[in-house]
């Protein structure tokens, strides 16, 4: 390559150059430059093979700059220019395009056309990536647009088309698409786009890979991938269930060859409610049931019973216990009527009551036998903290606050009386008596020991999401960065460009904010990672919580933020509420107390 000083009347625009065809920018933005000091920046061009002219690859915008001057003067200087060897229009066409993605990025339509000419011209899909800094799937995306019939891609290119509708259209063949135009085209028809369209283009019913409990190399059907999502689709969703079904029925044999009594398979489409249902360990009969949405995805309850079948099964009990005691019903009829009955029934519960006013110890045992086993007049719901996203749901099983509070409840249930593998101590809805034989066990319990068992049901009966945890956490001073640590599930849910930036900001700094302003999400994230591993020379940032974990919660824009709404409705409560009182030193405090500081991270990829 050489540089040499070219007259402006021997240049031209290259067809090499990716906006060869645009009609002349917009150069108001360099042209008081231009006219004061001339061009500095050199263009890149190449020998046009007529003579001692050349073709302009990448500076298209200097070049009309210097135009516009010889118009309005009448005379300009020479461009400084970079001579490439003749020949090599592949490098011209790198060139051309690595300019303009600096600058602008063009439309995905601009670069299909490019990447297309480039692989001619003998470019790998690896050189390509390595040119531009792209990842072969962005490469192997741009490239399927050339599946795509011209004319759905000149209405791309005209903004007549969304990005996600042709994204899907690269799914479809060239028939199909030819079909999806004829409605597009018909004003009397509806051409579906975006999510409809997938839907269309797989007769109604887009089944993704990610719901697949078989294994996809055995699957004898076509799967169409998709390049612009992270997953493929079943092109034929009739096959799709045979083998779903059959995975489905396998998992089912595998729990009862684990020893569960029942596993129910429920109708697809149909949704496991658990407000209907009781928890209860596979010892007390617990079953399975694998609930299948409409899309294929198979979703496992363990350790569940209808609320029906549990209010049968406490009845035959309680009846069991009756007869066991010579008081069954049916033996005779009773020695008073119904009347005479209530009578006493009454009586004996007003001076009850009257005499439990003296002995608020006796009624703080009775109040929490109430809360773990529910009474006619009590209900009590628990917080089965559900979530759809597997990843999320992991998450929170794994990490320290819920690891703690889990060790604590195990200590109660032994407390009460409870098998270990009990998923709850909170029953809810139980007969009265065992209502009656809770508070048995806890009148034997000390006040504190009475106290932990009151904290762990609380606890489990708290409602998530609610304004009662944001009073909760500040009243108790709940320092976050003791029971969270950063894990990949917080980095990957995190998508939004100036919340990713505002996270660099807090951990790395203004300067390094402001440097990646415009940065993928993704690299901002990373550097957020670095830092908080002290990885790639960056200083390791300790104890770090984001602002939203914190309590009181904070926000990083000026968007809604729901802990925030909560907060302001209770914080007035809230500075009313007097210090916390130290927390008691028993087996249960040391089984909830929080790991030590100095734990070691584990290493963030994003």
């Amino acid at each position: 390559m050489q540089l040499a000083n070219i007259d402006l009347g021997k240049l031209s625009i290259s067809k090499l150059n990716m906006r060869h065809h645009r009609q002349a920018p917009d150069v108001s933005d360099i042209l008081p430059s231009v006219r004061a000091r001339g061009v500095l920046v050199p263009l890149l061009v190449c020998p046009s093979g007529e003579g001692e002219t050349f073709e302009i690859v990448a500076g298209r915008r200097r070049y009309f700059a210097a135009r516009t001057l010889l118009e309005d003067s009448g005379e300009t200087d020479p461009l400084p220019c970079a001579v490439m060897e003749p020949g090599d229009d592949a490098a011209a066409l790198e060139a051309s395009l690595i300019e303009n993605l600096a600058r602008l990025d063009p439309d995905e339509v601009n670069q299909w056309e490019t990447f297309t000419r480039l692989v001619r011209q003998g470019r790998t899909l690896e050189d390509i990536g390595r040119t531009f800094g792209l990842t072969d799937l962005y490469v192997r995306r741009i490239l399927a647009l050339g599946g795509l019939l011209p004319r759905v891609r000149a209405l791309y290119a005209a903004d007549a088309l969304d990005a996600r509708t042709v994204r899907h259209l690269t799914l479809a063949s060239k028939t199909r698409q030819k079909d999806w135009l004829a409605l597009y085209d018909d004003p009397d028809q509806y051409a579906p786009t975006g999510a409809q369209l997938k839907a269309w283009l797989f007769g109604g019913q887009s089944i993704s890979t990610k719901a697949a409990l078989f294994d996809l190399a055995t699957y004898p059907g076509r799967i169409v991938t998709d390049l612009f999502g992270d997953d493929g689709c079943f092109e034929d969703a009739d096959l799709f269930w045979t083998e779903q079904n059959k995975a489905v029925a396998a998992l089912r044999d595998r729990y009862l060859e684990d020893g569960w009594t029942a596993v129910e398979v429920m109708d697809a489409g149909d949704y496991f409610h658990a407000y209907d249902h009781e928890k209860t360990a596979k010892a007390n009969g617990g079953k399975v049931f694998i609930a299948v949405s409409a899309r294929g995805e198979v979703t496992v309850h363990e350790g569940y019973v209808s609320g029906k079948e549990a209010r049968r099964a406490r009845a035959a009990a309680a009846r069991t216990e009756a007869q066991a005691a010579g008081l069954d019903p049916a033996s005779g009829r009773s020695e008073v009527s119904s009347t005479m009955q209530t009578y006493i029934d009454l009586h004996r519960h007003a001076a009850a009551r009257a005499v439990l006013t003296d002995h608020p110890g006796v009624a703080l045992r009775l109040l929490v036998a109430h809360a773990v086993a529910g009474s006619p007049l009590w209900s009590v719901k628990i917080e089965d903290q559900s979530v759809r996203n597997d990843a999320v749901a992991e998450s929170v099983e794994t990490c320290a606050g819920e690891t703690a509070f889990d060790a604590k409840r195990r200590v109660v249930l032994a407390q009460l009386g409870f098998g270990p593998d009990d998923p709850t101590v909170t029953r809810g809805g139980c007969d009265e008596t065992v209502t009656a034989q809770v508070f048995a066990r806890l009148s034997r319990l000390s006040d504190d020991e009475v106290g932990a068992v009151a904290a762990v049901v609380m606890g489990e009966t708290l409602h998530a999401g609610g304004a009662l945890v944001e009073i909760l956490g500040a009243a108790l001073k709940v320092n976050m960065s003791a029971w969270w640590s950063p894990d990949p599930v917080f980095f990957d849910l995190i998508r939004d460009r100036p919340v990713a930036n505002a996270l660099l900001k807090e951990v790395g700094g203004k300067r390094i904010a402001d440097a990646n302003l415009s940065g993928k999400v993704k690299t901002q994230k990373a550097i957020v990672c670095d830092f908080l591993d002290g990885a790639n020379d960056r200083p390791k940032v300790e104890g770090w919580t984001p602002r939203w974990l914190s309590f009181p919660p904070a926000r990083y824009t000026d968007r809604p933020f729901a802990p925030l709404d909560r907060w302001s409705r209770v914080k007035a409560v809230a500075r009313r509420l007097p210090a916390p009182e130290p927390a008691q030193d028993s087996v249960a405090s040391e089984a909830a107390r929080p790991p030590d500081a100095a734990q070691p991270d584990a290493t963030l990829t994003v």
